[in-house]
């Protein structure tokens, strides 16, 4: 009897939380179902903060709320890859470290984390090319680095999923599949977010031809949507500050339906794939940014991170997709019992 494909719902806690507070991502997740997140910005009494920036004593702190909640760590929502390739000035205000230092501080930082959190994954993103500059150019120093990333990672039996997302040098899936093949280490698969490539100017068909140029690298799946209030047309260069009509997953303009029921069929090979490296299963993300978005995070709210979360669900019980929220086992698990 064939395997019936799964996936593991997870999703931005901050995005749920009016404050980022963590009891508020906790409470709000844990409400809809959900056991697991991605850590980006988090307030434990600090005012908010990166997850880049937390302290030992932030991290254990975390840690006691996350049990008393229920809640784990699907991935690091690290900003690993937002910096420049090069020390250009390009009128943006992407910053550039030079790379050695940012292997051994904010890499090694990100892999301590994911050990800290006892999470597998890190999320991150495949540099800043100097604006309007070919970015076919900036290729061979991209994979060079990410290649030297993602042997950290190993090396931390961690893998590092690079996202695809308007601005850098993976913009596209065909350019972030051409960056994987390359790199060519067991350490490093892509996220795909068709959200981020709509914000480009791609249709649903150029979605799906962004997703297939992908397909047999993705790790795992962020859940984000948007709908061009006007004619669809492909932009060069992304405004993220100016974004402002990001939809639930059934209502935009990826064709997420169309994708994850092509994606179907690869899940339990996937899955078992994921599992050999400490992996519980493929994760869809979600990410929605329904009141809001930007370059490095975006907001919904608790009402908008449930309406985003049931827009995934319906389209994954018509395709016929399993997943698991909280039941009344869970509850009482959290209680000891």
């Amino acid at each position: 009897m064939p395997e019936k494909p799964e996936v593991i719902l997870s999703g931005f806690a901050d995005e749920a939380a009016n404050h980022k507070t963590a009891v508020e991502q906790f409470a709000a997740f844990a409400a809809l179902g959900l056991q697991y997140y991605s850590i980006r910005f988090i307030d434990v009494g600090n005012g908010i903060k990166n997850v880049m920036k937390l302290t030992k004593s932030e991290i254990t702190k975390i840690r006691h709320l996350e049990n008393e909640y229920g809640m784990n760590v699907s991935s690091i929502g690290s900003p690993i890859g937002k910096v420049k390739l090069r020390d250009i000035e390009d009128g943006t205000k992407n910053p550039y470290i030079p790379f050695k230092k940012y292997l051994e501080k904010d890499v090694a930082k990100a892999c301590d984390l994911a050990h800290a959190f006892e999470t597998k994954l890190i999320r991150g993103f495949s540099f800043y090319h100097p604006k309007e500059t070919p970015l076919e150019e900036h290729i061979p120093q991209c994979v060079d680095q990410l290649s030297q990333i993602a042997e950290a990672c190993h090396r931390s039996d961690l893998t590092f999923g690079l996202e695809v997302e308007a601005n850098l040098v993976g913009q596209n899936g065909e350019f972030l599949s051409e960056i994987h093949q390359r790199v060519n280490h067991p350490a490093l698969v892509l996220i795909f977010d068709g959200g981020n490539l709509v914000t480009q100017g791609f249709d649903a068909p150029g979605v799906f031809a962004q997703y297939k140029a992908m397909k047999d690298a993705i790790g795992w799946f962020h859940m984000k949507d948007y709908k061009h209030p006007g004619k669809v047309t492909r932009i060069e260069h992304v405004d993220e500050e100016a974004l402002r009509h990001f939809v639930p997953a059934d209502e935009g303009q990826s064709g997420h339906e169309l994708i994850l029921k092509d994606f179907c069929d690869s899940l339990p090979r996937l899955t078992k794939k994921l599992q050999r490296r400490g992996i519980p299963g493929v994760f869809i993300d979600l990410e929605p940014h329904l009141k809001g978005g930007g370059q490095f995070g975006g907001f919904s709210g608790p009402d908008g991170l449930g309406v985003a979360l049931r827009s995934l669900c319906q389209i994954l019980d018509l395709i016929g997709i399993e997943y698991r929220l909280r039941d009344f086992a869970d509850v009482k698990a959290t209680q000891g019992y």
